[in-house]
């Protein structure tokens, strides 16, 4: 649907306006349905990103610090996101012994069978995206990877 459609506005300033009008409705719209796509797991996007960078690094642990770097969302508190995963049993975290400031976090056996149940769900999510052809998908990655600079 257009966004004039779906904003109920007919006009903007600009075609940098209306791009910027939606980027924005695009990114609450997919954040919107990865919130719903999650809930019936109980977790939150942010949550579910740390989770994903974990598997990635798995067999090996990673630092709050990597996870801060890494992840999706640059104002999310990684500590108390990771307290709450750990609370969930879907991580453990462990004092590296020579500096026992620095923690490694590791994702569990729980943790990594729960992704491997929300990619059967996602999957069905990113049907959404197959609006797009996959020359389509690849030219807007692109496009939205140069606008960032």
């Amino acid at each position: 649907m257009k966004l004039e459609d779906e904003i109920k506005q007919q006009s903007f300033r600009s075609e940098y306006q209306k791009l910027a009008v939606n980027l924005i409705f695009t990114g609450n719209w997919m954040s919107f349905n990865s919130h719903e796509m999650l809930k019936s797991f109980k977790l939150t996007t942010q949550q579910y990103n740390i989770l994903r960078i974990l598997r990635g690094q798995y067999p090996n642990p990673a630092t709050v610090n990597l996870l801060i770097e890494r992840m999706m969302d640059k104002m999310s508190n990684a500590s108390r996101i990771v307290d709450r995963l750990e609370i969930k049993k879907l991580v453990e975290r462990k004092l590296k012994p020579e500096d026992r400031r620095c923690v490694d976090v590791m994702i569990t056996d729980k943790g990594l069978k729960l992704l491997d149940k929300i990619e059967e769900r996602e999957k069905l999510f990113e049907t959404k995206l197959y609006t797009l052809n996959l020359e389509e998908a690849m030219e807007l990655n692109e496009l939205l990877d140069k606008l960032r600079g």
